[in-house]
């Protein structure tokens, strides 16, 4: 009975910048992903009959009444299936640690995380732009946790190019535990850009290497923002955005800001011990707080059990 672990990181935007509407629904994005050492973690054993999955979540904390949705790992056991004529059968334990609907990636980094365990556990040895594509069949944001660490990533998700990640630095997570949907979120910042809000525009960086000189440089400097948060402030969402990045900068974070569209919000620190000191406050006023560390771009590992 062979069995493999594997972990799947959270990842958070330092930067989130949304441009048109492209002809298959999506956006454009050009956005700043950096990936971190608190996530999910999946156990994959081969059993049960051929083609068969069964799959068990155990979850931390416990997700909202409706908030599931269908299972993307079954989706990422199928595309595996399908690329590689893989049959035996799976059992799947999940320890859910990132909150569903937290702009962190939870789904799209288990998916990730499957392809890449599924690879090794069936010894498919299938190359990278192989796990790529299925990744990007999956969802927008899986194909970045493949290869994780730190990326500019535009279109839609799939284009991604790997950037120096920032050392030294410690991330507080917030989160309220009250989901966010990418969907309703897209929706409300098209028609606040049909109704005439301008968002914060400028001269971004033109390429990676500027992008890289600006993540290296001290957080306290950095020039990033994501499009969603303004709508959110205007529209006082019950996540309570002001009142989380209000305490992280009383806190003394270098940089705030909001992950994805949400619900996630973060603080960088460049003092260890200030962070640690400011997460125990913060964990007296909030049910979700985090104390983490940016991931290196090593890719998933996966250890072998049996």
């Amino acid at each position: 009975m062979a069995q493999v672990r594997i972990e799947a990181p959270a990842k958070i935007n330092v930067h989130l910048e949304v441009r048109g509407r492209r002809p298959d629904g999506f956006h454009d994005l050009e956005s700043v992903f950096l990936e971190t050492a608190f996530g999910d973690s999946l156990l994959i054993t081969e059993e049960g009959p051929e083609h068969s999955c069964e799959i068990s979540m155990h979850w931390e904390p416990p997700p909202q009444a409706g908030e599931l949705k269908d299972n993307i790992i079954a989706g990422a056991v199928n595309c595996f299936r399908k690329r590689t004529f893989y049959r035996k059968g799976l059992r799947i334990a999940v320890e859910k640690r990132i909150p569903v609907g937290s702009g962190m990636g939870g789904s799209s980094s288990d998916a990730a995380s499957t392809l890449v365990a599924l690879n090794a556990l069936s010894l498919s040895c299938l190359a990278e732009t192989d796990l790529l594509e299925m990744a990007a069949e999956l969802g927008s944001d899986v194909p970045f946790f493949i290869r994780g660490g730190a990326a500019l990533v535009r279109g839609r998700g799939e284009i991604l190019e790997s950037l120096p990640l920032p050392s030294g630095l410690k991330v507080i997570l917030v989160n309220p535990l009250l989901p966010s949907s990418s969907a309703e979120a897209f929706k409300l910042l098209d028609r606040k850009r049909e109704g005439g809000m301008e968002l914060p525009r400028g001269n971004g960086p033109s390429g990676p290497a500027e992008w890289a000189a600006l993540l290296e440089g001290p957080p306290g400097k950095w020039p990033f923002r994501n499009d969603f948060l303004p709508l959110f402030l205007e529209e006082e969402t019950p996540c309570r955005y002001a009142e989380i990045l209000g305490d992280l900068k009383e806190g003394g974070a270098e940089f705030t800001g909001l992950s994805g569209s949400g619900s996630t919000c973060f603080g960088i620190y460049s003092d260890g011990a200030e962070a640690k000191r400011v997460s125990v406050f913060l964990m007296k006023r909030w049910s979700f707080v985090k104390l983490t560390f940016f991931l290196a771009n090593n890719g998933l590992e996966v250890v072998r059990l049996s």
